[in-house]
């Protein structure tokens, strides 16, 4: 059964990647079968390309940052102090998932006339839109990597050999949960990466939208690119299960 199932998944997500691979490299005018990398080799030749995957990345690295500055402390006072609450924030961070991304570009539309205001029109304001859209998998992802260690134990130790919480959160709370932060970012980064709704409807350029723009005059190299992303995300994922099977260890308390 377990072959089946592995069959039937590398068929059909497999042939879908194999068919973009045989577009990308098919040689134009196609004779006898005829492969070239020359697709492969055009991203330079389109700026607006380069750009949007620069933008993307550092949207990637900026969503990251704030996801853990805002979630990490949040999750952690919700489950020492504020248990009752813990439903509550649940249901908050799953809404993003559930809700369209249509609405929810229809929702934060006036905010980002406020945000191009004050921060200017730059697409990294794209950040504060992503960090919700990432909510439901990295709330999960860090939610599970406190249930999975004696956090109220190991806070009240810390606390009482005198550390202050900045230093339970840094040298207790985190490492022990380091895989799990691992996890979330790189759920992040992939859906970061993949994401063009919002980007394209509130008329900023990401890797998504320059790969739309870019198809519609070459697409051998939209095709190329776009099958570079879908490989670079897979490759995440699989790194997720991999750093998900590590042992965890405790980490000593330490106090500074």
């Amino acid at each position: 059964m377990r072959v089946l199932v592995l069959t039937v998944s590398l068929l059909v997500f497999g042939l879908p990647l194999v068919a973009m691979l045989e577009f990308s490299t098919r040689e134009v005018p196609n004779t006898l079968g005829a492969r070239s990398a020359d697709p492969w080799t055009r991203a330079g030749d389109y700026p607006q390309l380069v750009e949007g995957i620069v933008t993307s990345l550092e949207l990637a690295a900026l969503t990251v940052g704030v996801m853990l500055v805002l979630l990490v402390p949040t999750a952690v006072w919700v489950q020492l102090r504020l248990p009752r609450l813990r439903r509550v924030i649940e249901f908050l961070c799953i809404l993003p998932l559930a809700i369209p991304a249509i609405v929810i570009v229809v929702g934060i539309a006036p905010i980002y006339a406020w945000v191009t205001y004050f921060l200017g029109d730059s697409s990294l304001t794209l950040t504060f839109a992503y960090v919700i859209l990432v909510l439901p998998y990295a709330y999960r992802a860090i939610d599970a990597g406190l249930a999975a260690i004696d956090l109220k134990t190991l806070a009240e130790a810390a606390r009482n050999l005198g550390a202050s919480w900045a230093t339970v959160l840094l040298r207790i709370v985190v490492p022990n949960i380091r895989s799990a932060l691992v996890g979330a970012a790189f759920l992040a980064v992939a859906l970061v990466l993949g994401e063009f709704t919002i980007a394209s409807l509130l008329n900023y350029d990401n890797m998504q939208v320059a790969i739309n723009e870019v198809g519609k005059r070459d697409a051998q190299l939209s095709v190329a690119v776009s099958l570079a992303a879908l490989l670079l995300a897979s490759l995440l994922l699989v790194g997720l299960s991999f750093v998900g099977r590590r042992r965890r260890t405790a980490v000593p308390v330490e106090v500074g």
